[in-house]
């Protein structure tokens, strides 16, 4: 916006001032500059301030004090004594007036008719007048940017062009921004003011007098620009002004380029505002220009580059321009290659003396703080020609021969330099147009031969300029160009690359440290442009080798080698040849690796090849199951590793192992972690995470530092014979155990078999608690290294009597396909917590991997039955889809089955057994609920028990530390976290129903069951009777447990529908509905007083009804009915009789009499002691 040039713009130093309200700062500024600023200073010192401090207090004594010198004060207190209500209406209503007559200035209520100019107006107008004239035509530049369609426009105002008023006007303007700023707000302001003269100096005036509001109109000018701003004078303004702000706010600058950068919007303006910065502290290695454009050009966002190159290639199309961005950035970057040329370099050919007088010749060497640099112009030079489409000019080019020809010292960045050089003379040859150039760099490559050997010496690095050149055949040979791939081979002295390739020698013990071009360089590069499966050459063996000899850490071209490698089994080459793939990895081969060997049972391979070959086999099933629609598109489908060799290999040991390398291995651990949570979801349960940190951790360390090396070591077999002789041996069983918890999960793996296998042992009544406890940290301490063996050893081990003689073995892939295997277990694991715990882990484990294993047999068939059954229906509309569409539903509805079949079971369990049941042991002792009147009745029943002695060694505590209550408690928290994972499980199991003995138990023990509350309506909704009764039972306990809003109101419309019921439901259905719903009135109410006269309105409408049918056969119903309208009525005088007791009490009635009364007799009876419970617990209350 050069139409601003000669105007004044608030300082940086001014803008930090008014950000942090530095009075003293805004002391020192000059009159001028604080003219600019007096808006928000006047408003300051006038507007009442959230601040009551006595230190803003006197700051703003100061203010007054500054302002008190300045005559325009005056004219800012004036505006802002105007009604800015009545203002703001009128605004509105002019609004409204012209989005009616589409966007035509003719009527203003604003401005009457004008009888001068505009600015003649403003002169001799009031303040209100100036608020008036200056809000119309801002209003009418905001109605026109909106009603653009983006298309830019500039508007000729003489308001805003009129040198003499702009002070005057910018007053105004913030005046009215900070008045009525939902009227203006200040984004669309900023946009409105770049339409107009002088729009950048308005908005950084507009914005220094809101410095909060920076960001957000930095941001929205961002947003609305355009994606090539070079491209339109509206772009130019936009950057321009967006300059501007940034050199008023300069902190703020690298801010607003990432904004930019996020958006692909205003490049150049992300090169103006690098151009502008100046760091702090300079980095004498790479400038700010060179890093911020080689990260748009190198990074691995390609929406970014391909912005940005847009920008190059579109900036190249107009002339050249010393405004343009793009050419000043261009005369940047060609400044600083200059600087760092060595200062003898030229272009003249040397004299017939030849190579050996290079001092004659010109020849420098590039200066050692250069190298780095020279590296990055080098790169960035490369991105800019080769991605952006650069083309360099006479002169750019003339200096990047100079640079490329240079002579670096021999150090490891001179290395890199040479190898640059050489790579950018061979992507780019055009750079070379002269002899004389083209003599200079034949000059140059006989010196890079001559000093391979020093510099390889020198820089104490493996650099290797001969196998460059290999890779440098492989480059041609990819682009197919037979006539250089055959002059290159003659060169080299190879026939074919490949064949070559394949002989080279692995490198031994391949890690990170070692550096420079090497043949894994050259394979990978071969395997990307597919020459292997083309010319079929057979690299398979190689690579693992290769795999093999790896160590840590871990050389960065592993996982994009094995990467390739898949793709290239997978994929073929081309479409006609399918069967043009590589050859996959044998399981043999795989096995092999995770053997131990014959010399002292050590691995053979490292830890690092284990890793790399089960990120190979997990990455290759993985794209397999990605590749099935193209790979049967071509009838072609790779053999998958079968489930027995999956199951020999240790992938929890090694992943454990894994973690604590993590810096050695980059990102092989996190890639590991991420094919594990996708095939094999229950090897990544968080329990199984937290466990690791008890057993891995520092105290677990340290128990096993202080195990002294001559300490008694137990074997296998003496850990069998003690589980054999139980409860006789159970001492030295207990020292075996205590022994092996000093152990590391590692050194247990021998034992585990032995562990497992007398499980079934420890189900005896007389087996001590501590042998139980200690089974179960080894066995979850084992859980840590092999979990899936372990779990089948374990199933195995705790089947029933009956299936141990007919020796039933169970595989992984059984319990994969049916998950509730684990719980067909002996019956005596159910009332032994800590095996149960066990199996519990088990289960869920098991259902997490059911699901991945029928989701990857989906994938795996899907694809080729429906291909099939394409083939087979022809001419079908619509036949196709319809097997696979019906396959998923069938497998989510055998996954949802299976997790509720499950949770059924578990609900099973926690029911009490028959000889529980004679035990005297219920649900209600097992649950302290809180229900008023039922708590006391319990206490005093658990009371009883334990004076009888039927719970055993039990504490007194109402039966609560029974192994059935600590069974319950662990099954809750597994079932919470089903229905936190999964909560239409929840919704499953509670529309199937389960006894109503356990809902105390369910609500109680189950943390997230309160999202029954979501699905209760549509429970209530159901037309059977039972799951009504049950939805009304279960919201009884869930407004008791959670008495939230939303329980209020679901109760209810609960009480909604039962009087419906009343009105629908026949005698017998009746009688069936209301005798167990009744009593969850009393829920109701204790939960929620407020209930009350609902639910005694609706007792005694059911006692009217079920009194009009015994009318004529029981003497005192209307007696009773009369009773119950007084209750409801007044509710005190009941209080009163009971002269202050707490406790209420109907005439009891014998078994038989209510036994063989009319149900509509038994239910009148059910009303009435629903309405004492009531009242009793309101008076318990209180």
């Amino acid at each position: 916006m050069g139409d601003s040039a000669g105007l004044q713009f608030v300082s940086s130093y001014a803008f930090e001032a008014m950000q942090k309200v530095d009075v003293v700062r805004l002391a020192a500024l000059s009159d001028p500059e604080l003219r600019l600023l007096l808006p928000c200073l006047v408003r300051m010192a006038l507007c009442a301030p959230a601040d009551q401090s006595e230190s803003w207090a006197q700051d703003k004594k100061l203010i007054l004090r500054l302002l008190s010198g300045v005559e325009a004060v005056n004219s800012i207190v004036a505006l802002l004594s105007v009604d800015f209500h009545a203002l703001e209406q009128d605004a509105r209503k002019e609004q409204q007036l012209r989005h009616k007559a589409g966007g035509s200035n003719g009527e203003s209520i604003l401005v009457s008719q004008l009888q001068h100019g505009l600015t003649l107006e403003f002169e001799h107008s009031d303040p209100l007048r100036r608020l008036r004239l200056t809000l119309s035509e801002l209003l009418a530049i905001m109605n026109k940017v909106a009603d653009s369609n983006g298309e830019f426009f500039l508007k000729s105002s003489e308001l805003f062009e009129s040198p003499v008023y702009l002070e005057e006007v910018a007053d105004v303007l913030c005046i009215l921004q900070a008045e009525l700023p939902s009227l203006l707000p200040i984004v669309d302001v900023a946009e409105a003011l770049l339409h107009v003269r002088n729009g950048d100096w308005f908005l950084c005036l507009l914005v220094a007098n809101v410095p909060d509001s920076f960001n957000e109109v930095c941001r929205g000018l961002i947003k609305n620009g355009e994606r090539q701003d070079e491209e339109s004078v509206g772009g130019r303004r936009r950057t321009e002004a967006l300059r501007q702000l940034c050199q008023m706010n300069p902190s703020q600058a690298l801010n607003i380029r990432a904004m930019v950068v996020e958006e692909c919007h205003l490049p150049g303006l992300g090169v103006a505002l690098t151009l502008d910065y100046k760091p702090d502290t300079p980095d004498e290695a790479v400038s700010p220009l060179v890093s911020y454009v080689s990260g748009l050009l190198l990074g691995t966002n390609s929406k970014v580059r391909t912005w940005f190159s847009m920008f190059i290639r579109n900036g190249q199309q107009r002339k050249r321009e010393s405004s343009s961005v793009l050419w000043q950035m261009r005369r940047q970057l060609l400044l600083e290659l200059v600087a760092i040329l060595p200062r003898s370099r030229s272009t003249r050919l040397p004299n017939d003396g030849g190579m050996e007088d290079e001092a004659a010749s010109g020849y420098s060497g590039l200066r050692e703080e250069h190298v780095v640099k020279a590296s990055a112009l080098l790169r960035l030079y490369c991105a800019l020609v080769g991605i952006a489409g650069l083309r360099p000019t006479d002169e750019e080019a003339e200096q990047l021969l100079q640079l490329m020809t240079s002579r670096p010292p021999a150090t490891p960045a001179g290395v890199r330099f040479v190898s640059l050089s050489f790579c950018k003379l061979l992507a780019f040859p055009t750079l070379v147009s002269t002899p004389e150039q083209e003599q200079l760099m034949v000059i140059w490559l006989s010196w890079m031969i001559k000093e391979e050997e020093y510099f390889e010496s020198a820089a104490g690095v493996s650099a290797s300029f001969g196998e460059m050149l290999l890779l440098v055949a492989m480059y041609f040979h990819s682009n197919q160009l037979s006539s250089i791939i055959e002059l290159v081979c003659s060169t080299l002295g190879m026939k074919v690359v490949t064949s070559h390739a394949v002989r080279v020698a692995v490198t031994n013990n391949l890690s990170a440290n070692i550096t420079g071009f090497l043949p894994i360089h050259c394979i990978y590069q071969l395997l990307r442009s597919r020459s292997f499966t083309k010319h079929k050459v057979s690299i398979k063996d190689w690579i693992y080798h290769q795999l093999c000899e790896t160590t840590t850490p871990i050389h960065t071209q592993l996982i994009p080698l094995i990467d390739a490698y898949i793709n290239s089994i997978l994929t073929p080459a081309s479409k006609a040849n399918p069967e043009a793939t590589n050859q996959p990895i044998t399981e043999q081969e795989i096995l092999s690796v995770f053997q131990k060997g014959s010399r002292g049972g050590r691995q053979r391979f490292s830890i690092t090849a284990q890793l790399l070959i089960l990120y190979y086999i997990l990455s290759y099933e993985e794209n397999l199951l990605a590749s099935t629609k193209q790979l049967a598109l071509m009838q072609k489908k790779p053999k998958s590793y079968s489930a027995a060799l999956m199951d020999q290999i240790p992938i929890k040991f090694l992943v454990t192992q894994a973690q604590g390398l993590q810096q050695e291995l980059g990102g092989l651990h996190s890639a590991l972690l991420r094919l594990l949570a996708t095939n094999y979801p229950h090897l990544c349960l968080v329990e199984d995470w937290v466990c690791e940190e008890e057993v891995t951790g520092t105290l677990p360390l340290l128990r096993r530092m202080m195990l002294p090396s001559n300490t008694c070591r137990y074997s296998q077999s003496q850990l069998h014979q003690a589980f054999q002789k139980l409860p006789s041996s159970s001492p030295r069983l207990i020292r075996i155990l205590e022994h092996l918890t000093l152990l590391s999960p590692g050194d247990l793996i021998p034992y585990a078999e032995a562990l497992t296998a007398s499980m079934a042992l420890l189900l005896e009544p007389a087996v001590p608690r501590r042998i139980l406890q200690t089974l179960n940290k080894l066995w979850m301490g084992l859980n840590t290294v092999m979990p899936r063996r372990l779990w089948v050893m374990t199933v195995n081990a705790l089947q029933p009597s009956a299936k141990l003689l007919r020796q039933q073995r169970y595989t992984q892939n059984d319990l994969m396909v049916d998950p509730l295997i684990v719980l067909r277990c002996d019956h005596r694991v159910f009332r032994c917590p800590p095996v149960m715990d066990i199996v519990l882990h088990m289960l869920n484990g098991y259902l997490l991997g059911s699901k991945a294993h029928l989701q990857g047999h989906l994938k795996e068939t899907a694809d080729f039955d429906r291909q099939s059954q394409t083939i087979s229906n022809l001419g079908v509309p619509g036949q196709p889809d319809t097997p696979e569409v019906t396959r998923e539903e069938l497998k989510n509805a055998l996954l949802a089955a299976q997790d509720s079949a499950a949770v059924q079971i578990l609900l099973e369990v926690c029911l009490p057994t028959s000889e529980e049941q004679q035990l005297g042991v219920s649900s209600k002792s097992l649950l302290r609920t809180n229900r008023g009147p039922t708590q006391g009745k319990q206490k005093l029943e658990s009371q009883q028990l334990i004076s009888r002695g039927v719970l055993g060694d039990a504490e007194p505590e109402g039966g609560l530390l029974s192994d059935l209550r600590e069974v319950q408690c662990l099954i809750c928290c597994l079932l919470h976290q089903m229905f936190i994972a999964d909560p239409n499980i929840a919704k499953l199991v509670h529309f199937q129903g389960y006894p109503q003995a356990l809902l105390p138990l369910t609500v109680a023990g189950i943390p997230s069951i309160h999202i029954c509350l979501d699905f209760i309506p549509e429970l209530l909704a159901q037309p059977q009777l039972e799951k009504q009764i049950f939805a009304i039972q279960l919201l009884s306990y869930l407004c008791t447990q959670y008495a939230l809003p939303k329980s209020l109101s679901v109760a209810r419309l609960a009480i909604s529908v039962m009087g419906t019921l009343l009105t629908v439901l026949t005698r017998a259905k009746r009688f069936c509905f209301f005798m167990p719903t009744l009593p969850c009135l009393v829920a109701f109410c204790q939960a929620f007083p407020p209930l009350y006269d609902d639910v005694a309105a609706l007792l005694v409408q059911v006692g009217q009804v079920c009194a009009s049918d015994v009318a004529t056969k029981v003497r005192d119903v209307d007696p009773f009915i009369a009773r119950l309208q007084n209750l409801k009525v007044n509710p005190q005088e009941l209080s009163l009789s009971a002269g202050g007791s707490s406790k209420l009490t109907l005439p009891l009635k014998t078994a038989e009499e209510l036994g063989g009364a009319d149900p509509d007799v038994q239910l009148c009876y059910c009303i009435e002691a629903t309405f004492m419970d009531i009242i009793s617990s309101t008076l318990h209350r209180l």
